[in-house]
């Protein structure tokens, strides 16, 4: 689809969402959101006419890009035969759903509850562990984020938490691996994974472990950085929740179809847990969409005992209808094995020639179509570009390099110290290379902060 300008109708969206539209984790006269005019594929455009590059896939979830013609075809086809229907109801477009997300997720998750998104798919989670266990606490990361709502934004490592926490959750927070910023004093991979699992397991017996329900983690930390965990933590997290009889829960909500070049991340590394979260890409987003995959086990604490929980939108038709369409559309063309192959033969190696160009980039990381670049003031020290939690004048680099991102025609995903390279999984190489390159010369904006 060519873009075609109209300045007119950009100026009225702008002015009304202006005035009338509250944007989330935003001091709203701050700020100045883009007036989005249409979207296709991996690209979209504003009302002058300007493309961009959507090296974000929205918020990380257009896993098959936007406007996939056989996803809207098929949400078309399900409105026109059922908007909507109650939960309580077996509805075709649900049970399909529920099975070809099944028929992916390891071991035996063969139960799925719908949710609205990724957020309350960890609230539901959180709950159920507890229930299952009958103990109070869950343990998760420092660098990670869980979600908005009040029990998974407790959950949450990172600082929009702060804001919420009023230290009350039943949440205890534990540092997970990152050898590049280690707090272990780690100066190998091994060590790494030793040592953290080590702080885990002490942390357990300081909390009690008869009190501890869950751990949960992100399989692969999204916005907290692409850390991808180092071999062997997550089956050793995997084994202590084992020994203490505590839920491993996986939040797949990012890392989930296909963004890792797997179904899910967890086949990364060949382990199984207890309870998976998803959404984002179950369906790109089309409809909101999430959910829980449920082992066998919990899955028969409620066989007999109800489960006080539910939505009234879970497993809504349309969008179950979208990732039914999602799931079959991502196996015809291969996205899965795109994203793979793409990550392997593409990004990573461009994104290596960067890191050895610029003087900004400490560290490349990630796998599949989720890459991170870590930005440093100097490269010896790994003194970060900008400081922890920076905003306005402190985060003038950040701001500089997101401007210069945006004028080379690439929209990106910027957090902190990082750029995060996670463009569609269907994305070409045409593409990718396209959007690299741009990369490449908005780099060169942040080098200007760096030693």
């Amino acid at each position: 689809m060519t873009p075609q300008p109209d300045p007119e109708v950009g100026a009225a969206v702008k002015a009304a969402d202006r005035a009338h539209v509250f944007h989330s984790w935003s001091a709203q006269e701050l700020i100045d959101p883009l007036a989005v005019a249409g979207a296709e594929g991996s690209y979209f455009w504003d009302y002058d006419g300007k493309r961009y590059l959507d090296f974000t896939s929205g918020l990380v979830y257009t896993n098959i890009g936007y406007q996939h013609p056989k996803v809207v075809a098929a949400i078309q086809e399900q409105a026109g035969r059922m908007t909507t229907f109650a939960p309580a109801f077996a509805i075709e477009a649900r049970s399909e759903a529920a099975r070809l997300i099944a028929e992916r997720t390891p071991g035996d998750l063969d139960k799925i509850f719908f949710t609205n998104g990724g957020a309350d798919a960890v609230e539901h989670a959180a709950r159920m562990a507890r229930l299952h266990t009958g103990r109070p606490k869950v343990l998760s990361a420092y660098r990670s984020y869980h979600g908005g709502t009040q029990q998974a934004v407790n959950i949450t490592g990172d600082p929009r938490r702060w804001a919420s926490d009023a230290g009350s959750a039943g949440v205890v927070h534990f540092w997970a691996p990152f050898l590049y910023r280690s707090r272990f004093y780690a100066e190998t991979e091994e060590q790494e994974c030793e040592r953290a699992l080590e702080h885990l397991e002490t942390t357990i017996a300081f909390e009690g472990p008869s009190t501890v329900a869950a751990i949960i983690l992100e399989t692969i930390p999204g916005t907290a950085g692409i850390m991808v965990p180092p071999p062997g933590y997550l089956a050793g997290v995997r084994e202590i929740c084992d020994k203490y009889g505590i839920v491993f829960v996986l939040d797949e909500v990012m890392a989930g179809f296909g963004r890792t070049g797997e179904w899910f991340a967890a086949d990364l590394f060949g382990v199984v847990p207890d309870l998976l979260t998803f959404a984002k890409g179950v369906n790109s987003g089309y409809v909101p969409l999430g959910g829980v995959a449920i082992s066998g086990a919990i899955a028969e604490t409620f066989g007999k005992r109800a489960y006080p929980g539910g939505l009234t939108y879970s497993g809504h038709p349309l969008a179950c209808a979208a990732a039914v369409a999602t799931i079959n559309v991502m196996a015809e063309e291969g996205i899965v094995e795109n994203a793979a192959r793409l990550g392997a033969e593409v990004v990573e190696p461009a994104l290596r020639e960067l890191a050895e160009r610029h003087s900004c980039v400490g560290e490349v990381r990630g796998v599949g179509m989720f890459w991170a670049l870590e930005l440093v003031k100097n490269k010896e020290t790994r003194e970060p570009l900008v400081p922890y939690n920076a905003s306005g004048a402190a985060n003038a680099p950040m701001t500089a390099l997101g401007s210069a991102a945006k004028a080379h025609g690439i929209w990106p995903f910027i957090n902190m110290n990082r750029t995060h390279v996670v463009p569609p999984c269907n994305v070409t190489e045409a593409e990718l290379k396209e959007g690299l390159a741009a990369l490449d010369a908005a780099l060169t904006v942040a080098d200007e902060f760096a030693e």
